[in-house]
């Protein structure tokens, strides 16, 4: 199944941005690559190469995932040949200034080490335009704080995967509270134990079940 659509059947331009859809919808990260280095060498703008391709193509993944013909491997896997991608478009789309969809600050709580999940919200982010600054693990709530004070941050996206770590989601929104920051961010909160109602509790503005969903969220805290 693909959403590819284009107007210009036939010529270079969208030969080139079409192997690039289907070379991350394929999880082909070498070829994605090279694609890539060649849309560029043909002058394609490098705008339509994020728009037209992946994200495009990072839609269409979620797309899939969630009518059950892609899972968590095959997500994973164009996860990453998009980001093969993006590491050779990065330099041109800041030399080009292009407008990010939006800037999240991502991290697993303190006390929280795992980050499999938080990797793959990250890559799915990027793929649908989002600007990325990737905190890491165990991230202590003034950490949070200090991402959020240092500026430009839209959303602040704290995971957790262990039950006894959650409350240290609670803590880091304390802190921005305290800091008189909570009204200037948005959060979003997710991780295998994190429910609605957990979300609701703590103050966060929504959670996500999975990365594709986690887009969704994203897009529409962008929008609020």
């Amino acid at each position: 199944m693909s959403s590819w659509q284009d107007s210009g059947k036939g010529s270079r331009v969208e030969s080139i941005l079409r192997e690039i859809y289907q070379g991350i919808l394929e999880g082909r990260h070498k070829e994605v690559q090279a694609s890539v280095a060649a849309a560029i060498d043909a002058g394609i703008a490098p705008k339509q190469i994020l728009d037209q391709s992946m994200v495009a193509a990072m839609a269409q993944v979620g797309h899939l995932f969630e009518i059950g013909e892609f899972y968590l491997p095959e997500m994973l896997v164009s996860a990453r040949a998009m980001q093969t991608g993006l590491i050779i478009l990065k330099p041109h789309l800041q030399e080009a200034n292009i407008e990010y969809a939006g800037r999240v600050a991502i991290g697993t709580v303190k006390g929280d080490l795992h980050d499999i999940g938080k990797n793959l919200v990250m890559m799915m982010l990027e793929g649908a335009g989002f600007e990325i600054i990737d905190l890491g693990t165990d991230v202590p709530p003034e950490k949070f704080v200090a991402a959020v004070q240092a500026g430009g941050v839209d959303i602040l996206a704290l995971s957790a995967l262990l039950s006894t770590t959650m409350p240290n989601m609670k803590a880091t929104i304390d802190a921005l509270k305290e800091a008189g920051l909570r009204e200037k961010i948005k959060i979003m909160v997710g991780g295998a134990p994190i429910t609605e109602a957990f979300s609701a509790q703590i103050g966060a503005d929504g959670t996500a079940a999975d990365a594709s969903q986690a887009v969704t969220l994203a897009k529409s805290l962008m929008r609020s």
